[in-house]
C-alpha cells in the first residue's frame, strides 16, 4: 500500500508517496520552499501543489512543526502566529479537495526510526531528536510514542534551546562544527538529566552531517544517526495516515525478508 508523506517545515515541503509495509519512497521526492509569510492558507496551498506534483488521490500524512491535537495546531515556535488554533484537515480539504491526518513532525520521524530505521527492535525509552530550523522531539516509551512532547525549548543559560543547538543555528552564525557541538552537547546532557533515555536519535538536516559532530558529544547515553535520514518525516507522516495492524506488520516483516534475500 502507498500513502503520500508530507513533512512540512521552516524552511522547506517535501514530498513522496511512501510504501508503508518497507518505509521506501515510490518516487523521488520532491521539494518545495516554505512560503514567507508562512500562514496557514499560504503553506497548505503550497503543500497541495506537491499533491497536484503526484497527481495524487490516495491517503496523505502531513508531519508539522507545531503540537498537533486531533488536527488542530496548539503551537507556532517556526511558523506563522496565525497557525495556532488552525483547523489543518479541514483547511487542506478546502483548499485541495483531499483529506490528510496531521501530526507533530520530529513524532513522525520517530515512528519511521521505530518502524524501519535505527530504533527497530529497541525498548527502553528512546528519544528522536530533529535538528534542523529548530529542534524536534518525539519520546517512544518501549514502542509507544508520547505524542507532542516539546523538549526542543526547554531552557539552556536562558535561552530557548533551540536558539542555541538548532542546525539552522550553525549556518546563520556560520559556525564551526566543534563549536557548534558545544551547544548540542549541552543540550543532549540536559536530556539526560531529565529523562535518562536508553537510546537518542538524531534526525532532521543535522543527521547528514552526523560523523562531523559526534566526535565532539560527550553523553553518558547511546547516540546514532537517523538511518532514514531526512527522509524519516516523510515516511513517519505516510505511516500516521495509515495506522499498523497486525497483519500489516507481518506483511512488512515479510516484505524485507524477501528484500535481504533478493540482496
Amino acid at each position: 500500500m502507498e500513502v503520500l508523506g508530507i513533512d512540512i517545515g521552516g524552511t522547506g515541503i517535501k514530498g513522496a508517496p511512501v510504501h508503508i509495509e518497507t518505509g521506501e519512497l515510490t518516487a523521488e521526492r520532491h521539494r518545495i520552499l516554505t512560503p514567507q509569510p508562512a500562514t496557514p492558507e499560504s503553506v497548505l496551498q503550497a503543500a497541495g501543489e506537491l499533491i497536484k506534483h503526484f497527481n495524487w488521490n490516495g491517503p496523505i500524512g502531513c508531519g508539522f512543526p507545531a503540537v498537533v491535537k486531533n488536527g488542530v495546531m496548539q503551537t507556532a515556535a517556526n511558523v506563522d502566529a496565525s497557525w495556532i488554533g488552525a483547523d489543518a484537515v479541514a483547511t487542506l480539504k478546502k483548499l485541495t479537495g483531499k483529506p490528510a491526518v496531521f501530526l507533530n513532525d520530529a513524532d513522525a520521524a520517530g515512528l519511521a526510526e521505530l518502524r524501519f530505521g535505527a530504533g527497530k527492535g529497541r525498548n527502553g525509552l528512546i528519544a528522536i531528536v530533529t535538528l534542523g530550523t529548530g529542534i524536534g522531539t518525539a519520546f517512544f516509551v518501549d514502542g509507544t510514542l508520547i505524542p507532542n512532547t516539546e523538549l526542543g525549548h526547554i531552557e539552556l543559560r536562558g535561552k530557548d534551546a533551540e536558539r542555541r543547538a538548532a542546525e539552522s543555528v550553525r549556518i546563520r552564525k556560520n559556525l564551526t562544527w566543534k563549536k557548534w557541538a558545544k551547544g548540542v552537547n549541552e543540550y543532549f546532557q540536559r536530556l539526560e538529566a531529565l529523562l535518562w533515555p536508553d537510546l537518542i536519535i538524531v534526525g532532521g538536516g543535522g543527521s547528514k552531517n552526523f560523523d562531523k559532530f559526534a566526535p565532539y558529544l560527550s553523553l553518558k547515553t547511546e547516540i546514532v544517526p537517523a538511518q532514514l535520514l531526512n527522509e524519516a518525516g516523510i515516511v513517519g507522516a505516510a505511516l500516521a495516515a495509515v495506522p499498523a495492524t497486525p497483519a500489516r506488520r507481518r506483511a512488512a516483516s515479510s516484505a524485507r525478508a524477501t528484500q535481504s534475500k533478493t540482496k
